[in-house]
């Protein structure tokens, strides 16, 4: 009989099914882990290696071959949509020594929980005070075109695995772009001539190209060219999935399809060749954190900025923002936007910290809609004028699902009013709004832009 690994599954109360290694009873996912160092993979933190096999392991391992290949393309710039440590330029390479790239979720929080009582009422107040003047116009925008009906009813590829939730928020995304002027439908079949051929090239300039960024499976793109008969789509993920639209988009003939395996940080947009000097739409849906910024400083580099507007390539954008909580001020689009209203650094750390919360309760009812956010927050100021301060932790921890929530979704309006400003001094015409209700998803918020017109 086949020796098998000898770990034991309590849930399906047998041993492991898998061979073992031939110098130990078990198998390579069972074996126990040494007591040596781990570190993470320089080329893929995803996964960690021992320490004494590192050098080893950097020669063989599996992103080797495609970061390599990836550093060869003329569109690949090491961190050139990275933006600035701080305000006055200073580029990330040039950071103190020992500076930590990424602020991870721990520091922010521990962070807070170092704050004094005064300074985090403060900073409570503050945010409540932004979120009061700033944020009063973010109207409820849920628009499903009809030119989405095909996937809505259901008459797409059933081969494509999708939820409904998620269909409805694609062709929420679409039906604003539409109606904001964003995108327009084109279908061949009006674009032929009575012989059935396709009319000349001119038309096809009426089609803009399509640029999914966080592109996932592809899935946004799928509707858009089921739905909109766009002709040129670039798809940009620096992950690998199964089960992706590309099969079923690139059996559409005249649908030309590329995509782009890289980080949007290293992406020089306009260094890609096929899509060079052409007009395109920029589309994403839910991109995490600071991919938002590094897509928007991809998208309108400072070099794409001319006096000219009508001479920028980007012809508009469609934005569904997400995961506040792992923003980072060093890729952060307007951080003139915070400093003018006098929040630091380690403040805007602390309101990303606080948009977690805004998925802690129940998403059934708006939050995000309440009337009188200042209401909801009365533990808070009740703990400023006492003698024996509580500290910040046991305050937090008190707080009611409602109070936190609220004051969540207040922080992430404030950071995406930020990016909405940002566009419109880039002279775009640009809004914010809810593209779906929260029972559908709580991160609803869409930024939609598209290119100003003079007469």
């Amino acid at each position: 009989m086949e020796a098998r690994c000898k770990f034991w599954l309590p849930k399906k109360n047998r041993f492991c099914a898998n061979s073992p290694l031939h110098d130990s009873p078990f198998c390579g996912n069972h074996t126990p882990r040494s007591d040596a160092q781990w570190v993470p993979c320089p080329l893929d933190p995803s996964h960690s290696v021992l320490q004494d096999n590192l050098e080893g392991h950097v020669k063989r391992c599996p992103l080797l071959k495609q970061t390599q290949s990836l550093s060869l393309q003329p569109f690949y710039q090491k961190g050139i949509n990275a933006g600035h440590e701080d305000g006055d330029g200073v580029p990330l390479s040039n950071s103190p020594p020992g500076h930590p790239d990424n602020v991870t979720s721990e520091m922010k929080r521990n962070a807070v929980y170092g704050l004094t009582v005064p300074e985090f009422c403060s900073l409570i107040n503050r945010i409540k005070s932004v979120h009061e003047s700033m944020c009063g116009d973010i109207r409820d925008s849920f628009k499903v075109s009809d030119a989405c009906d095909i996937w809505i009813k259901g008459q797409n590829d059933s081969k494509l695995p999708f939820q409904d939730k998620h269909v409805m928020q694609q062709a929420s995304i679409l039906g604003n772009m539409e109606e904001q002027g964003v995108l327009k439908r084109f279908d061949m079949r009006e674009k032929s001539n009575n012989e059935g051929q396709c009319v000349d090239d001119e038309n096809k300039n009426d089609v803009p190209a399509v640029v999914e960024f966080g592109a996932g499976r592809g899935y946004l793109t799928q509707m858009l060219a089921d739905c909109y008969g766009i002709k040129r789509v670039f798809l940009v993920e620096r992950k690998s999935y199964k089960l992706k639209a590309d099969r079923s988009l690139r059996q559409k003939e005249s649908l030309l399809l590329e995509r782009l395996r890289i980080d949007i940080e290293d992406l020089n947009l306009h260094a890609v060749e096929s899509l060079r000097g052409s007009p395109f739409l920029a589309v994403g849906k839910h991109l995490c954190g600071p991919a938002t910024d590094l897509t928007l400083r991809c998208c309108l580099s400072e070099r794409t900025i001319v006096d000219d507007v009508q001479k920028c390539p980007i012809q508009g954008l469609a934005i569904a923002t997400c995961c506040h909580h792992i923003c980072q001020w060093k890729h952060y689009i307007n951080k003139k936007y915070f400093s003018n209203l006098g929040i630091k650094k380690e403040e805007f750390h602390a309101i990303t910290w606080f948009t977690s919360w805004a998925v802690d309760a129940d998403h059934g009812s708006d939050l995000s809609d309440v009337k009188d956010p200042g209401s909801h927050l009365p533990t808070i100021e009740k703990e400023e004028d006492g003698e024996d301060a509580t500290p910040v932790k046991d305050i937090i921890g008190n707080m009611e699902a409602v109070e936190r929530a609220v004051l969540g979704f207040m922080c992430k309006q404030i950071i995406d009013i930020g990016r909405l400003m940002w566009l419109k001094e880039h002279r775009l015409d640009a809004q914010l709004v809810k593209y779906v209700p929260p029972s559908i998803s709580p991160e609803n918020h869409l930024l939609i832009a598209k290119r100003e017109t003079r007469l």
